[in-house]
């Protein structure tokens, strides 16, 4: 690869196939390698397990723009450009005296990315991360800037209607995205709790209460038995008042010190626990900002159903257990409120989120995101674009109603399919 050389993602697991790579300083070199190139694609700290940012052609990495967080207090937002990461926004809104909705369980991963590719946190009330965008900024294929914003989103002729929807979790297939502004509230603290062992029977009557016992709750298990290992319950404080934990609860035992998700490992990278109140941006992730994740050590997938399946999607993949927790590092539950986002994974439906962090083995593990998406499918998953799944590209496009409509908007700003590549080609085929 010449100009450069970015050999893979974050994980190992895809090795980029693009004949150049680039690392452009400001906008106007964007602007300039977007016009030239037939073929192009953009990074953002490469933490997608599939091949979504690949390309033949140009790979340009946005991690040496300049650095811009604009508050904009009158309008409630924020304006991010492309290669800043959650936890540098989330510090700077904290120290002035604003915050996000929510946050992923990691705060390394780059704004724009995790918004392209409809990444979230949890939350029975709050959608994907990619619901906050209040505007996005793009390079078109000719190498014009285009903005749109969704309070002056304009009805297109050949819609009917405002397309904003269309552009935010858009897999990078309309253009370079430069800059994203987010809608931004108050700041706000929060604390949490982890319990132990609930006992995976308790799902079948209370797993809608239990989701709903926190601003954020995530059930982690590694399915080697009927239980969840732990529940980590994330609560808003309000004002002075005081932490009044149960030391059971659904027959889970409330943690005598801190946690980590994956069993055996320390707890030291991971954000604080045991009730204590702090910051959003030092809660809602599962990770400290200053921890650095290491490369290389695993493989991830998610599936997301309707909530309402969410307990018969649980015994599925429960009686597949003794298939499932050999490959396996730490399984993650989490619930995400619907969006009216066309290629959002939460698309009209409130979901439960089946996260898996596999072992770096991708022959043992495909195998078995076979039999996992076999026993699903009853229940209509749609697979995290950034993920790794198998799925034929039928299954996964009859999820997306609006599908038709985003291939019309691709051909709208990239008639030529500069920005497309094999996995658009796959599961977003255009019929021309």
């Amino acid at each position: 690869m010449s100009g450069g050389q970015q050999p893979g993602n974050w994980a190992g697991n895809v090795t980029f196939s693009a004949a150049r790579f680039h690392q452009p300083a400001s906008v106007t070199e964007v602007r300039r390698l977007v016009a030239g190139s037939r073929k192009l694609k953009a990074l953002g700290t490469g933490h997608s397990f599939s091949p979504i940012a690949d390309t033949t052609g140009d790979l340009i990495s946005l991690s040496r723009l300049p650095r811009v967080i604009a508050i904009d207090p009158d309008r409630g937002r924020v304006t991010v450009s492309a290669g800043v990461t959650y936890g540098e926004l989330a510090v700077q809104l904290h120290k002035a005296g604003y915050a996000l909705a929510n946050l992923g369980s990691l705060p390394h991963i780059c704004v724009v990315g995790a918004c392209m590719t409809g990444t979230h946190g949890s939350g029975d009330s709050l959608g994907n991360l990619a619901t906050a965008v209040m505007a996005v900024e793009l390079i078109a294929a000719d190498g014009d800037i285009v903005t749109l914003d969704r309070e002056a989103s304009v009805v297109q002729s050949e819609f009917n209607e405002p397309v904003f929807n269309g552009t935010v979790v858009a897999l990078g297939a309309l253009g370079v995205v430069v800059s994203l502004a987010l809608g931004i509230q108050p700041d706000y603290d929060l604390r949490q709790y982890v319990y132990d062992n609930l006992p995976l029977s308790e799902l079948d009557e209370h797993l809608t209460g239990i989701f709903a016992s926190g601003y954020s709750v995530s059930l982690f298990t590694d399915w080697r038995g009927p239980i969840i290992n732990q529940v980590w319950l994330k609560e808003r404080v309000a004002g002075a008042d005081a932490a009044n934990p149960r030391p059971r609860w659904h027959g889970a035992r409330l943690a005598d010190g801190e946690r980590h998700p994956v069993p055996g490992l320390a707890p030291v990278h991971c954000t604080a626990q045991l009730g204590v109140p702090g910051p959003w941006h030092e809660r809602l992730p599962h990770f400290r900002l200053g921890f650095t994740p290491s490369a290389g050590r695993e493989l991830q997938s998610e599936y997301l159903v309707p909530r309402e399946q969410a307990v018969h999607a649980i015994h599925a993949i429960d009686e597949i257990r003794d298939l499932v927790a050999p490959v396996l590092q730490i399984s993650e539950v989490r619930t995400v409120a619907a969006d009216e986002l066309w290629l959002s994974p939460s698309y009209r439906r409130n979901t439960a989120a089946f996260h898996f962090t596999w072992i770096d083995d991708v022959n043992a593990v495909m195998p078995v995101l076979g039999v996992i998406e076999e026993r699903l499918a009853p229940f209509l998953p749609r697979p995290h674009w950034g993920k790794l799944f198998i799925a034929s590209a039928g299954l996964i496009t009859e999820q997306y109603e609006r599908l038709p409509d985003f291939v019309r908007l691709m051909r709208h700003y990239d008639p030529s399919g500069k920005f497309r590549n094999a996995f658009l080609d796959t599961y977003i085929p255009n019929p021309d």
